[in-house]
């Protein structure tokens, strides 16, 4: 089984973005990325970057189960079908997570809080990222 973890962030909402991942198995971390994704993005745009990105390096570990977990609500219930996605911009990538799930034979999305200990791996990369000198 593979676990993920992402997050992503932006300072100032709008402001600048950045996300943070990482991919595992049940006893070490497989891959961590983080980058800058603009000047301009929203906390729920970041977190939705942050997830397609996630899948897409997962996707070079497993074709078979993964476990994301993210600590946004939001994009967990979207993605569950819970919450409708009325934002156009969320629904364009909403659409591209659907296209990279079909890479992966089952996944599960789990909300986990801040204080996940991989949670708080992926908010400090971020992090790091945001405070960079461009």
């Amino acid at each position: 089984m593979i676990y993920t973890n992402s997050d992503g962030g932006a300072r100032g909402n709008p402001g600048p973005g950045a996300i943070g991942v990482l991919v595992r198995n049940e006893g070490k971390i497989l891959s961590k990325y983080s980058m800058r994704i603009g000047k301009l993005v929203t906390n729920n745009v970041a977190e939705y970057e942050a997830l397609i990105k996630v899948l897409e390096i997962a996707s070079k570990h497993t074709d078979g189960e993964l476990t994301c977990n993210l600590d946004s609500e939001l994009v967990v219930n979207q993605l569950l079908g819970k919450y409708k996605v009325r934002d156009p911009r969320l629904m364009e990538l909403f659409l591209k997570v659907q296209k990279l799930q079909e890479r992966f034979k089952k996944i599960t999305y789990v909300h986990v809080p801040r204080e996940d200990t991989f949670q708080k791996i992926v908010d400090e990369m971020l992090n790091e990222e945001l405070d960079k000198k461009e």
